[in-house]
């Protein structure tokens, strides 16, 4: 078995799908939807459990902020059998119709970060799996969630010295809301051979977008109804995972 440097898992981890999400305190909320919980390893940004959904072996291992990370744990992943991944990340609003709480099933990314450009030329585009997107689709359906299906912008910084023009320019283009690590999970799901999915909570609505500080530390206390969407987005991807693998 082939221990993994950074997030520290081996194949007897004994699971192929895994929950993405950024913040490892996010694993204290997802482990009441799995059996069975195990925790697994703590490494630098890293964090992971496993459990089972409807009888499915599941991980959840946390990515940490921005691309490069996720890439160290989908590339990770991958080595140790992982064949499908959904993010289950945050994002702020580029368009008034989604609401906080909201979710974003990400359809397509704007490759507007550094780490899928040391991968591939910029004209690959990072694009989910197919089957794995319309499983989560159904499955917000199925539940009744709040979402939209779309384009979302993955970024690498929120405090450069433009980012109200760049969201301007973005929300003029369509782009439904904007994160760090989506275009990064496709771009090298896809080149890997691995099923990626995207599902995006809105924390900051598009009004708000100059008090992105703020409202991101409400979300992080608990004290939005932004929490109501992570709740959602947890289920999302645990009832996709178990379409497709059940």
């Amino acid at each position: 078995m082939s221990l993994q440097p950074h997030i520290r898992l081996d194949e007897t981890a004994g699971a192929r799908c895994a929950l993405l999400p950024g913040d490892p305190a996010r694993l204290d909320r997802i482990a009441p939807f799995l059996e069975n919980v195990r925790e697994l390893a703590y490494n630098r940004e890293y964090r992971s459990l496993v459990g089972e959904y409807r009888g499915v072996p599941v991980l959840a291992v946390s990515t940490g902020i921005g691309g490069a990370s996720a890439g160290i744990a989908v590339e990770e992943l991958r080595n140790i059998g992982v064949t499908a991944m959904i993010r289950i990340g945050s994002c702020g609003a580029l368009q008034p119709k989604v609401r906080l709480g909201d979710l974003i099933l990400v359809s397509g990314a704007v490759r507007d970060d550094g780490a899928s450009k040391t991968y591939v030329d910029q004209i690959f585009p990072a694009v989910p799996d197919t089957e794995l997107l319309f499983a989560c689709v159904e499955a917000a359906k199925s539940l009744g969630a709040p979402y939209h299906t779309g384009i979302a912008r993955s970024h690498d910084s929120f405090y450069t010295d433009h980012e109200a023009e760049r969201d301007a320019y973005w929300h003029h283009a369509g782009v439904l809301g904007s994160d760090m690590e989506t275009a990064a999970l496709f771009t090298i799901g896809a080149l890997r051979g691995v099923k990626t999915a995207s599902i995006l909570n809105n924390v900051v609505a598009f009004e708000e977008k100059e008090n992105t500080a703020s409202a991101i530390g409400d979300y992080v206390d608990g004290a939005t109804l932004a929490m109501r969407g992570e709740e959602n987005e947890i289920r999302v991807a645990l009832e996709a995972f178990a379409a497709l693998y059940r």
